[in-house]
């Protein structure tokens, strides 16, 4: 396949050519390397857990030295894979966490929204009485922390998800305990000589899962917007078009916002704004990049350069002066790149260094002297660009951000009257719901995958799902396809059905809602769990559903996992490494849903794909639809 032919955007289109005739590898050139990946892999049933491997499965060789068969071998790949993701995210709360307990009234780290913390300081019994705000931050901190390693009981946030499911985690054994415990526990069961049952496997897959979406992601996601402000509706742009040819241009990668806050604060400083006029820039462009620009993009406006795969077609522009980096997603490639331009490619975390890069770590305790510092280094970058080399194409798109979980309640409010409640309920998308005007809502999740073309099945998807009536919203690097072809753009509703079309225009709102960065599903099972406590269901009973259309990380396989044990549907558009195993397909595309209410189904053909959402949402509602009539048939309660 030509390489322009495995992307449908034009920017990248653009910059495909440049890099061919520059000579600078790209993953477009890596992807088509690899035309005949390795079957096991595909598969699943390749074992390297001890030394005596690795084992791959065959009619020939159906069991490994240790006598693991492809059930065991598969189910424990797939139960690693949830543990890696379930880490990842969880890390990422961790840090946020800390955070929290380095803040102060004149720190570098303030409280953003104290109603948010007090509201949560009372939900895990810590006294707000009479305490300044900090005092119980750091109490608050320090719960959080114990979620990781407590030696009694079970996660605190599983309360907010509806009874029953919290009876049905309790019944199944699946209640998260100690978020660590649980990616230990899978780690030492997936050692040579441990767990050779497929169902024991799957079983804690959806227990640790469990503990990143109700736990991790949460806790990091509602940290999050205490510390740096719970995301409001803003209007900014998305796509490389948004990058300045007169500018110092700084590119924000990764995914913990305790360094892209500082960025951006030090982005403003005047000090280093009038640095960069005097190198002769006009000022400075901050632009983000993957989940970071999801992070900045809904709390600050900063425009959003690209997706996974244009992190390196960002520097390929030759208009970037630096590109500044944490955790998670970032190609190992980047300094090779940076090096055939101008640009200082720089790493922050000890979790993640890259050979090649410009290290300068970024210690919370010295927050912003260091970000002003790494700031300080792009500026005086500028000068060094070689101005023959720059190509910026135009293409970029206008977008409506910001819809955090008390967002989509306060703008759906306008539905009803205005004695509504000030705080706002889910009550207007239930009954959008319940009357059909909306049929569902689906979350359109994960990454970009170099199986398929870049961002046709994320936008195939959407576009479909809208034209039906089903209402999207959209976090990681879907959000970012989301916003770079138009359909965050209020001016979306013009591809939607008539019923969201007129749900759209009466609480002005776009078609597909921008939540955030990956982290950020936890809101999507916070608005379904609130929806569904509200109508008094469990959330299986809803016409939701989540999907994945390009996933590729390991996250992502955690994320569609506590989907599915939340009881929700989720669909995929890149098959899982599981074919190897006929059992463990059939769990996670059947028995789950006898156990959790809710399955995975896989379906490459994103038109396909789309439709198959489309029936299942419909085949929900008929359920939905039963449950309402009963409900409203029953006596009131005295």
């Amino acid at each position: 396949m030509d390489k322009k032919a495995m992307t449908i955007d034009l920017n990248s289109q653009i910059l495909l050519d440049k890099a061919e005739k520059e000579g600078v590898e790209t993953m477009y050139d890596r992807a088509q390397g690899f035309k005949n990946q390795c079957g096991f892999g595909l598969k699943g049933i390749c074992c390297r857990n001890c030394g005596m491997g690795p084992c791959r499965i065959t009619p020939k060789t159906p069991r490994g030295i240790c006598g693991a068969d492809e059930h065991t071998i598969v189910g424990r790949n797939f139960a690693r894979m949830v543990a890696a993701g379930t880490a990842a995210h969880s890390d990422h709360a961790r840090d946020i966490a800390h955070t929290m307990a380095l803040s102060s009234r004149d720190g570098n780290y303030t409280i953003k929204d104290e109603v948010k913390l007090i509201n949560l300081a009372k939900e895990w019994d810590v006294e707000t009485e009479g305490r300044d705000i900090y005092d119980i931050a750091h109490e608050v901190a320090d719960v959080a922390l114990m979620e990781f390693g407590k030696p009694h009981g079970v996660a605190r946030l599983l309360k907010r998800a509806p009874k029953q499911r919290q009876e049905l985690w309790n019944k199944l054994g699946i209640e998260p305990r100690a978020i660590d415990r649980e990616i230990a526990t899978i780690m030492h069961s997936t050692h040579i000589g441990c767990t050779g049952d497929i169902d024991s496997l799957m079983q804690m897959s959806m227990r640790t899962a469990l503990a990143d979406g109700w736990v991790g992601s949460m806790i990091g996601t509602i940290f999050s917007d205490i510390l740096f402000g719970t995301p409001t509706v803003r209007n900014s742009e998305a796509n490389l078009g948004v990058l300045e040819e007169n500018k110092v241009n700084i590119i924000l990668h990764g995914h913990e916002p305790s360094l892209s806050e500082m960025i951006v604060l030090a982005s403003e400083d005047p000090e280093l704004v009038e640095l960069a006029k005097s190198v002769g820039a006009d000022g400075i462009n901050l632009a983000g990049m993957c989940c970071t620009g999801n992070e900045v993009i809904m709390r600050h406006g900063v425009r959003t350069a690209g997706d996974f795969h244009q992190q390196e077609l960002a520097l390929v522009t030759g208009a970037v002066e630096a590109m500044i980096v944490d955790v998670q997603c970032i190609f190992p490639a980047l300094p090779r790149v940076a090096d055939c331009y101008h640009t200082k490619f720089i790493t922050t975390s000890p979790k993640a260094k890259i050979a090649g890069s410009t290290y300068m770590e970024f210690k919370e305790e010295d927050a912003f002297n260091i970000a002003k510092d790494i700031v300080r280094s792009a500026v005086l970058n500028f000068p060094n660009r070689d101005k023959s080399k720059v190509l910026i194409p135009e293409h970029k798109a206008s977008s409506t951000v910001g819809y955090s979980t008390e967002a989509i309640v306060g703008q759906l409010d306008r539905v009803v009257n205005s004695q509504i409640d000030p705080a706002g309920t889910v009550k207007p998308l239930a009954d959008c719901l319940k009357s059909g005007v909306l049929r569902g809502a689906v979350g359109v999740v994960g990454c970009n995958n170099a199986k398929g073309v870049s961002n046709l099945a994320h936008t195939t998807v959407m576009k479909e799902l809208i034209k039906n009536d089903i209402i999207v919203v959209t976090t990681g690097c879907g959000a970012s396809a989301a916003g770079k072809f138009g359909l965050l753009n209020k001016d979306a509703k013009k591809y939607a059905g008539k019923g969201l079309a007129t749900v759209c225009e009466l609480v002005d709102i776009p078609p597909v809602l921008h939540l955030g960065s990956c982290v950020d599903c936890s809101r999507i099972l916070e608005v379904v769990g609130e929806t569904a406590k509200y109508l008094g269901m469990d959330s299986s009973d809803l016409p939701v559903a989540g999907v994945a259309p390009e996933w590729m990380s390991e996250k992502a396989v955690a994320i569609g996992t506590y989907v599915v044990a939340t009881g929700i549907d989720v669909y995929l558009g890149i098959m899982p490494p599981v074919g190897g195993s006929e059992r463990a397909v059939e769990i996670l595309t059947k028995e789950m849903e006898d156990m959790v209410g809710a399955k995975f189904i896989v379906e490459e053909d994103p038109v396909k794909l789309a439709h198959k959402i489309i029936e299942g949402i419909e085949k929900k509602r008929v359920h939905f639809e039963a449950l309402v009539e009963e409900k409203m048939l029953q006596p009131a309660e005295a």
